[in-house]
Order: C-alpha cells, then structure tokens, then sequence
C-alpha cells in the first residue's frame, strides 16, 4: 500500500438499500471526484467547493450518466484520514454502486485494502493503534457494552494510561543515564529506593488493566456457555428456554442430542456463545461415544457452565462422573423439573459444586429471570448499566501488557538485589518498548499490515 495513491471503496454494506456510499481518499480525491460528479447547480464548481460541504447533482462515467446523489467534500487535515476525502451517496443498489465505483477507479484511484482507511488515519497520526482497532471492535459489536467500552478506548483514554507509564519510564530512564555520565550534577544516593516506588505503581496500574481483561473480554466476545449433564435431564429444554423458541429436539428418548448444537443468546446485553451438548454418560454406541467426547472437550474450554440436573431423579454414576469433571469450574448448577416432585439431594449437589444452585422448569418457564440475575450477578456484580471502566478487550494488549509487567518485576528484583543501576535501563526499556506496541509506537510492518487485514473494506 503506497500513501501517495488515491483510494476508494464501497463504504456501505452490500445488498439494495436506499442509500450507498463511495469512500475516496488521497490528494487526488477532489480532482477524481470532480471528474464523476457534476453538480446540478451550474454555478457549483467541485474543485472549488468549501470543505464540509455537499451538493446534489449526476454522477457520471464518461459523458453516460450512471446515477444521482450527493457528493460531500472533506478536505484535510481534518477528515477520518487526515487526507482529502470525498463521499459519493448514491443510490444503494449493488449493480449502481458497482459503476460508480468502476468510474471512480477510471478517474485514477485504486481500490483500498481492508482496512487501509484506518491504517492512513493511524500512518498520519490521527489515532493510535489502540484506537485503530477500537474502530473494528465498534463494527463488530455484538450488544451496547462492548459498543461502550470500545468508545472508551476510541477517545484515547487507553493512549493517555499507556503514555503516561511510557513517559514515567523515559523519564527515570533518562534520569539513571544522565547520572552514569555525570555523577557530579546527578547523584543516586537512595534513588533505587524512589525507583521501586515508582515501579510499584506502575506494575499496580498494569495489574489492574489485566484485571479487567476477562470481563472485558465477554463484553466484546461473548461468554462461551457449555451446557452439561446427563441425557433427558433437559439440556436441550434449557437451550430452547434461553432462546425463546423449540431449536433444538426434545423427546423423552435419551440421548436425542448426539452432536452439539451451538446459538449466540443476548440476556440484558450479556451475550451467550451457548453450546448444547451430547448427554453424558458412559455407553457403547460408537456414535454416542463420540458425542459424549465432544461435549466434555467443550466443557473444558468453557467460560461457565451450566449443569443441568434431572431433579425428579436421584444423582447416579453419570452425575457423578459429570460432577467430578467439572469440580473447580466456574458451574451454575441448573435443577431443571420443578414442576414435578424434587427428590435430588441438593445439599449432596451444593458440597461438591459449592456455588449458584438455581431451580426451574425448562418446560413451563419458571425460575427463568433468577437465572438472567444470576448471570448478571456473576460477571458484572449486579450492575446491569454500563460504568465507562476502561476494559482490555485485546488479546494483544493483554499479551503486551504481561511483558511489561515481567520487564517491571525484573526492575524490582534487580533494586532488591543490589543490582548497578545500569541493569534498571535495561528492563525499564524493555517495558517501554512493549507499552509501545499496544500504541502502535514500536511496531512492526508486518504486525501492523496483519491487524489492518481483519479490518472490513471502506474502513
């Protein structure tokens, strides 16, 4: 990709709709524009339009007129790219949108490359690399958390935490050189002391950015919901329970589910990957088995599960194969049948899953909304409205984050040791070059070309 290119690209979904727009970017963008749109005000000269403003007219190729809209102009620095950029709004129909974009190439720009819009805005300095793929995370969201949280790190707030702990960093850095070269203007009589303190801080302020990484992560992803326990307790009753219609078959045979079914449920803007699975127990069918296999292979990725409990029944061997494999996990123990005789040991449940033990009828309905709360007791500590926390919803920065902290905690161990100070600049930069990466400051070209290819085209 070459910065010196005028780009374009369809910058609306594709599919008829009433309105589409093309996206062109570069120093060419007026001029190519002003080749494909005349203005239906004669007097109106797109060359000479103000920045910001529209004007209705054709949009042509050649001298055939292929459509009408709106053209909007931009012009640079203050635009999404810091480039000139011009939109063409068009109507929304694939095959027009198609020719206005192959007159638009014909004028002299190229088509972008996924994400190549965003990669100019983070290039010109516009946005960091946290902002750049908070941009994506937006596009992406799944319900109004993540869409928040995202916009949190839009506006840069994760840009001002990092920058500030890289300036700290430059700044002792700078400081413990200085000191080495001239010790007659610079002493480090008790700075060790002042440095650890300092370290301290910053290794807090990294833990608490981790912290908020798994929370952070079911806001943007979802929480990946393993439904468990033995045949006919009503696993498949719970799925079509959760997602308000008959999905999956239920019938009084055991072991209808043989493979696993998978749906994504949003309950209060919390977003279930829920996985139904095989029942589990042991068995001889070869094709059960299998399935049997799968679903304790879920089970074991799972974020949470919910283990369900046939309560008309007492707990046999496949219970208690069931509970033994996930002792420890985080488990919301569902007692599904409360609408006939409860005769399961819940005492005998709650010893060996301590934790959430709910009763409800998957069949009828009831204990529904004392589940929805549970959940979002559990992953959001009963608040249902968003804080504006800063969370870490990047696997990468998280990555880069845990490096920093082990290159602080080498800092901290080298001052407890009685190290040089000439060791502390080592670690001290080593953390600042991976603080660096989460901003895109220290990056390299191909890490930087790879985060943009996941990005949608126009953007």
């Amino acid at each position: 990709m070459f910065l010196t290119d005028t780009i374009c690209a369809i910058a609306t979904g594709m599919g008829n709709a009433g309105i589409g727009i093309i996206r062109i970017s570069g120093s060419e963008a007026i001029n190519i524009a002003s080749k494909v749109f005349k203005p239906a005000n004669d007097k109106k000269v797109v060359k000479t339009m103000k920045s910001y403003t529209a004007a209705f007219g054709g949009v042509y190729d050649g001298d055939n007129m292929i459509d009408e809209g709106i053209l909007l102009l931009m012009k640079g620095p203050h635009t999404y790219t810091c480039e000139d950029v011009c939109e063409l709004q068009c109507h929304g129909g694939v095959h027009v949108l198609k020719e206005v974009l192959e007159a638009v190439i014909k004028a002299g720009a190229r088509i972008a490359e996924p994400g190549e819009f965003t990669k100019r805005a983070f290039l010109n300095g516009r946005i960091d690399m946290s902002q750049a793929e908070s941009v994506m995370d937006i596009i992406n969201a799944k319900n109004d958390f993540a869409v928040k949280s995202s916009l949190v790190q839009l506006k840069g707030e994760l840009k001002d935490r990092i920058t500030e702990m890289r300036d700290t960093i430059l700044y002792n850095t700078a400081f413990i050189e200085s000191a080495l070269d001239d010790p007659e203007h610079y002493s480090l009589e008790g700075y060790p002391q002042k440095l650890r303190v300092i370290v301290d801080n910053m290794v807090d302020n990294v833990d608490k950015l981790l912290a908020t990484y798994d929370n952070g992560r079911v806001l943007k992803e979802g929480i990946k919901t393993v439904i468990a326990g033995k045949p006919n307790a009503g696993k498949s009753s719970l799925l079509n329970l959760l997602l308000g219609e008959d999905r999956a078959i239920v019938t009084e045979i055991e072991g209808t589910t043989r493979d696993t079914l998978e749906e994504v449920v949003n309950i209060n803007g919390i977003i279930l990957n829920i996985v139904d699975t095989a029942g589990i127990r042991s068995t001889d069918d070869v094709v059960e088995k299998i399935g049997v296999d799968k679903a304790l292979k879920n089970v074991d990725n799972a974020d949470l599960i919910l283990y369900v409990v046939d309560g008309s029944k007492q707990l046999d061997d496949n219970d208690s194969q069931i509970i033994s494999h996930i002792k420890g996990r985080n488990v919301i123990t569902v007692i599904n049948k409360s609408d006939l005789d409860v005769v399961v040991d819940k005492l005998l449940i709650s010893e060996e899953l301590p934790g959430d033990i709910i009763e409800i009828s998957a069949k009828y309905g009831d204990g529904k909304e004392e589940l929805y709360n549970i959940l979002n007791d559990k992953f959001f500590s009963g608040q249902l409205q968003y804080n504006d926390e800063l969370y870490i919803t990047n696997s990468r920065h998280k990555d880069e984050l845990i490096k920093t902290r082990e290159s602080l905690s080498k800092v901290i161990e080298s001052i407890d040791m009685g190290m040089e100070e000439d060791f502390f600049s080592i670690d001290l930069l080593d953390a600042y070059e991976h603080l660096g990466m989460i901003l895109g400051e220290t990056m390299r070209d191909d890490l930087a070309d790879k985060i943009f290819e996941e990005f949608c085209m126009g953007k």
